[in-house]
This record gives C-alpha cells, sequence and structure tokens, in this order.
C-alpha cells in the first residue's frame, strides 16, 4: 500500500487547544480532569482559555491522564524539517 496522499494541514491549534481537544476527545469534563490529575479545575480551565501557561510539570500530569505524550499537548502542530533532522 504505497499509493496514499499526505493529508493536509487546516487549522493551526494551541496549546490551549490541544488540552481542551483532547479531553473533550476522551468525554472528559474539566471537573472529570481534575479528579484525575489533582489539578484544581480553574486551573484546568484557565489553561484551556489561555489565562494561564501549561508548563512542563503541569503537562506531563496531564498528559498521563490523558494517555498522550506530553509532547502532543505542548507542540501541537510542531513539525520538524527532514534536512534538520539529525
Amino acid at each position: 500500500m504505497t499509493d496514499f496522499t499526505k493529508a493536509k494541514k487546516t487549522v493551526d491549534v494551541s496549546v490551549e487547544e490541544s488540552v481542551r481537544i483532547i479531553r473533550e476527545l476522551q468525554e472528559l469534563s474539566q471537573d472529570d480532569l481534575s479528579r484525575l490529575t489533582g489539578i484544581p479545575q480553574s486551573t484546568i480551565s484557565a489553561i484551556e482559555n489561555d489565562r494561564i501557561q501549561l508548563g512542563v510539570e503541569r503537562a506531563k500530569v496531564l498528559a498521563t491522564a490523558l494517555k498522550c505524550h506530553p509532547a502532543v499537548l505542548v507542540f501541537p502542530g510542531w513539525q520538524m524539517d527532514k534536512q534538520s533532522a539529525a
């Protein structure tokens, strides 16, 4: 199966949007995620509304609860050029 068309990027996703999208895809409320992580619901809301930064430590905790790699939350849409890859 070698004939395929690479998907085109249609939207840019911000850090706060990535947290919300992944949470909603897993059908979790902010309260659910708060209970899973110990992070206050108000802090999750502030992250999702770009009032505070996600930060590395919070990204690790949220990623564990959301069953994804922290980079998915911190660097949504990041792509590395093949030329710059080591």
